[in-house]
This record gives C-alpha cells, sequence and structure tokens, in this order.
C-alpha cells in the first residue's frame, strides 16, 4: 500500500521558515519523482515543486529562490524547505507520487496523494 505522510506546516510569520517533510512507503523511493502540491481556499490545487528520480528539480515561479526541494533515499523522504514565507504562501501543502520518474507538473500527473500539512503565514 503506497503511503505519504506529510509534516512540518504550521503558523510563521512573513519572513519566517518551515521544512516540510514526506516519508514515503509502498513503492520503490527511488523510481518515481515526487512533488510538493499546495491548494489555498477556493483555489485549485497547483504544483510547488517537484524532484525527479535523478535529482532534478522543477519549481514554481512563485517560489523559485525561496524553496529548495530535497530527497534522502535513505530514509525514503521528500523535504521542502521553505524560506522567505509570504502571506500568499498560505495554503494546505500535499506530497505526491508521480506517473514515473520524471518531474511532475501537473495534478494530471499524480497517481497517489499523502494527506495535507497546513501552513499559514501571518502577516
Amino acid at each position: 500500500e503506497v503511503q505519504l505522510q506529510a509534516s512540518g506546516g504550521g503558523l510563521v510569520q512573513t519572513g519566517g521558515s518551515l521544512r516540510l517533510s514526506c516519508v514515503a512507503s509502498g513503492f520503490n523511493f527511488d523510481d518515481y519523482a515526487i512533488g510538493w502540491f499546495r491548494q489555498a481556499p477556493g483555489k485549485e490545487r497547483e504544483v510547488v515543486s517537484c524532484i525527479s528520480d535523478d535529482g532534478a528539480t522543477f519549481y514554481d515561479d512563485s517560489v523559485k529562490g525561496r524553496f529548495t526541494i530535497s530527497s534522502d533515499s535513505a530514509k525514503n523522504t521528500v523535504y521542502l524547505q521553505m524560506n522567505n514565507l509570504k502571506p500568499e504562501d498560505t495554503a494546505v501543502y500535499y506530497c505526491a507520487v508521480g506517473r514515473g520518474s520524471a518531474v511532475v507538473t501537473s495534478t494530471t500527473s499524480v497517481t497517489y496523494w499523502g494527506q495535507g500539512t497546513q501552513v499559514t503565514v501571518s502577516s
């Protein structure tokens, strides 16, 4: 059974930092891309960042230079380091597994979703 356990969300002030973690199990971690998506109230779920099986990364323009995605295959974990957070980053963040090894840039390319973790940035 595929499981994705996301954690690390919380409440921070503008300019603060958080690190999200996604622990994966039930599939070969090294063979698939894993990404982070977010969904704000009243908005569609959107891609934030993704890392492929060989370490290639993708970032949405809104987070470039502020967020960093990384993976630790020994721990089957993908991290999202979020710095210089802004109120517009407030959302529920989800980790997800892609259909294959290439980076995922759309919800249509996701095969499994983890549960969300709330990130709230106060102004």
